[in-house]
C-alpha cells in the first residue's frame, strides 16, 4: 500500500509492511512492550533484590531464589496452558479452558485487546501474574520448604489465579462488567494476600527466635528493591488501558502522587507514635499506596488519588502496626513480610474507593460500552445514589468471592502438597537457613583465622524421601589461607 491511497500522505515508516500489518499501532506497540518489561522488572530484580535483602541474613539466599523460581515457573505454565484459562474460550463461568499459547499464527494475529501483537498481551498478562506468585511468596520466607514452593507455584496459578483473572477481566469472566478493576486490585492483590496468608497458616510459623528477631540483612538493598518496584508500576498501570492515550498518562501520573502521599503518611504515623522515621516503614507505605491505587490509577482525579493515598498510608499502617499486635488471630499467624496488610488490606481498600471514586467520563473512555455503574461520589450529584450504591455492592461481592476462592482453594492445594512433601523445612534446618535449604550462602566474609566452613553442595539433605536416600552434612573444616 502507498502513501498515496491515504488522505494525508504518511512517512514510510508509518506504512504498512509484512512486519507491520496494517491492524498495528507502533506507537501501542512499543509502549506494551517496555510497559512488560518494567512489570517484569518489578519481580527480577525488583523484589529478588528486595526480598534478599529485608530477611535475616541466614535466609537472604532462599527468599531471593523463591522469588527468582516462581518467575521463571509462571512463564512455562503461562505459555503452556495458563494464559487461554485465563483469556481463553470460556470452559466455565469463571475459567476458560486449558490450551498454549505457543504457536506464531496465535502470537503474531492481533491482540483481542489493542492494536499490536497478540505476544505483547501474552507476556504482559505473564509479567502480572508471576508477580502475583512473588508478591505471595513474601508471606512464606524463612521457612517454607523449597520443595513445596516449587510444586504450589503452578498449582496456585493453575487453580486460582486464572479464575479470578477470567472471572474479572476476560469478557465472558461472570464478573466482567460489574467489578471496576482498573489492573489488579482484586486480581492480583487481594489474591495474593489472601492467599499468601492462608498458606501461612498451613506451613506453620518461623521458629521462636527468628520471628522475634528477624532484622533484614541490608536496608540499602531494601530500598533498591523498592526503587524498582514503585518505578516499575509505571508500567503495571500504564501499561493496562493497552494503548497511548489519555488514561495511561493520568493512570501513571496518579500512581506516583498516591504512593508518595501514602509513603508520606505512614512516615509520619511512624514519627507521631514511635519518635523516628524508618525506612521499613517509609518502604511499607509506598508499597500500599501502589496497591490501593491499581484498581483504579485511570479512572480517578488526582485529588482522589491523593485521597486514597492518605488512607492507605493510614489504614493498612493501623492494621499491621497496632491491630495485629493486639489480634490474637493475626499472631497466630506468621505472615513474614505482612503481606496481608500491604496487599490484601490496602487492594481491598482501593477496590471499595474505586467504587467510590470512579468518574463516569473516564469509565467510558477506558471500557467504552460499559455497563459500570459510576463512582458513588459523583451520583449524589446526579440524583442517581442507587446507581452507586449498586457499584460498591459489585464491588464487594468481587472481594467476597476473591477471598473465598483464594482461602478454599489455597488451602486444599497446602493439604495436598502436604501429603507429598512436608510443608516447612525442618527444624534443625531452620536453625542453619540458607545453607541447609541450597548449600549456598549470601555472604562469604570473615577474618583472620576463623574457621570456615567447606561449602559443599553434596551435604544438602533430601526433602523429598520418597524419591531420595537420607544423606548427612560432611563436617569439614578449614583455616583461611590453608
Amino acid at each position: 500500500m502507498s502513501s498515496s491511497s491515504y488522505d494525508i500522505p504518511l512517512p514510510s515508516s508509518l506504512l504498512p509492511s509484512e512486519a507491520s500489518p496494517e491492524w498495528n499501532n507502533k506507537a501501542d506497540n512499543a509502549w506494551q512492550l517496555t510497559a512488560a518489561t518494567l512489570v517484569g522488572l518489578q519481580s527480577v530484580p525488583g523484589l529478588v533484590i528486595l526480598y534478599g535483602s529485608m530477611v535475616k541474613r541466614k535466609w537472604a539466599v532462599n527468599s531471593a531464589f523463591m522469588a527468582l523460581y516462581a518467575f521463571a515457573c509462571v512463564l512455562i505454565c503461562w505459555v503452556s496452558w495458563a494464559h487461554r484459562m485465563a483469556f481463553g474460550a470460556r470452559l466455565l463461568p469463571f475459567v476458560g479452558a486449558p490450551n498454549h499459547a505457543l504457536a506464531e499464527k496465535f502470537l503474531l494475529a492481533k491482540s483481542t485487546i489493542g492494536y499490536f501483537p497478540m505476544a505483547d498481551f501474552v507476556f504482559y498478562q505473564f509479567a502480572f501474574a508471576a508477580i502475583t506468585l512473588v508478591l505471595l511468596a513474601g508471606s512464606l520466607l524463612g521457612r517454607m520448604n523449597f520443595y513445596a514452593w516449587m510444586m504450589f507455584v503452578p498449582l496456585w496459578l493453575t487453580l486460582s489465579y486464572t479464575v479470578g483473572a477470567f472471572s474479572i477481566w476476560d469478557d465472558d469472566g461472570f464478573l466482567q462488567g460489574k467489578i471496576i478493576d482498573y489492573a489488579g486490585g482484586f486480581v492480583i492483590h487481594l489474591s495474593s494476600g489472601v492467599a499468601g496468608f492462608t498458606a501461612a497458616y498451613w506451613v506453620g510459623p518461623r521458629i521462636s527466635q527468628d520471628r522475634q528477631n528477624f532484622p533484614p540483612n541490608n536496608i540499602i538493598h531494601v530500598l533498591g528493591g523498592a526503587g524498582f518496584l514503585w518505578m516499575g508500576w509505571t508500567g503495571f498501570n500504564g501499561g493496562a488501558p493497552f494503548q497511548v492515550g489519555e488514561i495511561a498518562s493520568l493512570a501513571i501520573y496518579n500512581t506516583h502522587l498516591c504512593t508518595a502521599t501514602s509513603l508520606l503518611v505512614w512516615l509520619t504515623l511512624d514519627m507521631i507514635v514511635y519518635t523516628k522515621s524508618s525506612v521499613i516503614g517509609a518502604v511499607q507505605g509506598m508499597i500500599t499506596g501502589l496497591v490501593c491505587i491499581t484498581p483504579g490509577a485511570g479512572l480517578v482525579d488526582p485529588w482522589a488519588a491523593v485521597l486514597m493515598g492518605a488512607l492507605s498510608g493510614s489504614i493498612p499502617w493501623y492494621t499491621m502496626m497496632v491491630l495485629h499486635k493486639k489480634s490474637a488471630f493475626f499472631q497466630s499467624v506468621d505472615d513474614t513480610l505482612g503481606v496481608f496488610h500491604t496487599h490484601a488490606v490496602a487492594g481491598l481498600l482501593g477496590g471499595i474507593l474505586s467504587g467510590v471514586f470512579a468518574k463516569p467520563d473516564l469509565l467510558r473512555i477506558m471500557y467504552q460500552d460499559t455497563n459500570y455503574c459510576p463512582g458513588l461520589f459523583y451520583t449524589f450529584f446526579k440524583g442517581e445514589v442507587d446507581h452507586g450504591f449498586r457499584q460498591i455492592w459489585y464491588q464487594l461481592l468481587g472481594a467476597g468471592f476473591i477471598i473465598v476462592w483464594n482461602v478454599v482453594i489455597t488451602s486444599l492445594i497446602c493439604i495436598l502438597i502436604s501429603r507429598i512433601v512436608d510443608l516447612r523445612m525442618k527444624e534443625e534446618d531452620l536453625e542453619v537457613g540458607d545453607d541447609a535449604a541450597h548449600g549456598e550462602e549470601a555472604y562469604a566474609l570473615w577474618g583472620d583465622g576463623e574457621r570456615m566452613r567447606i561449602p559443599l553442595r553434596l551435604h544438602i539433605g533430601p526433602t523429598i524421601p520418597s524419591l531420595c536416600r537420607k544423606r548427612f552434612s560432611i563436617p569439614l573444616t578449614r583455616k583461611e589461607g590453608e
